[in-house]
């Protein structure tokens, strides 16, 4: 069985290699470390890790909720945030990125080991127990989207560009803009982000 391969985007190096001497200890892969936001996106698209641990404030930036969203756009993977932070302003913050959990700094490694190994569970327990259909979209929203506009929304769920799209569907770029501006008019939404997060909220329903 392969091992857990994570992807560690935390901005002191410290910290860092204290993570991943914990996990590469035990049945976990460290596929890379990332301290800042560029890099960890480059590392998200060249390894393809399992999950992420994301530090939400990279260099005094809240960068860590820009990655999360980015993964929710093009990745879907599980994420769970790394956090010296447990006040309810941060925490708001965060929500609407959908983690799979919070690990505190500093750390238990017991508590990381498991953490890690709950949030993967879950994340696919939900995506293999539940179907996406049109039945799940339009119950929720306020105005129902097409055959054609759910295909579209499922391309956007998945990664997929404006390009892909066109090709998959044999329709120009701009006839994928306009179902896409039509998905968003009709389920009250302004971005693929928001998309993406819409449909991982309606799963987990």
């Amino acid at each position: 069985m392969s091992k857990t391969q994570v992807l560690i985007v935390e901005d002191n190096p410290l910290i860092a290699e204290d993570i991943r001497d914990a996990l590469t200890s035990v049945d976990f892969t460290v596929v890379g470390v990332a301290h800042n936001k560029n890099d960890a996106i480059q590392l998200l698209e060249k390894t393809n890790p399992d999950i992420a641990l994301l530090d939400i404030n990279l260099g005094g930036n809240l960068d860590g909720i820009c990655i999360a969203e980015t993964i929710n756009t093009s990745f879907q993977i599980p994420f769970l945030f790394l956090t010296s932070y447990s006040n309810k302003e941060i925490l708001d913050k965060v929500k609407h990125t959908l983690p799979m959990g919070y690990i505190v700094k500093p750390f238990d490694e017991a508590d990381l080991f498991t953490t890690i190994e709950i949030a993967i569970s879950n994340f696919y327990r939900i995506n293999k127990t539940h179907i996406l259909h049109i039945d799940l979209i339009n119950n929720e929203a306020p105005n129902p989207l097409t055959q054609k506009e759910f295909e579209i929304l499922k391309d956007i769920y998945f990664g997929s560009t404006n390009s892909q799209i066109s090709e998959s569907h044999h329709i120009s770029v701009n006839t994928v803009k306009t179902h896409i501006k039509n998905i968003y008019e009709k389920l009250d939404i302004h971005s693929r982000t928001e998309a993406i997060v819409k449909i991982r909220t309606l799963l987990q329903k």
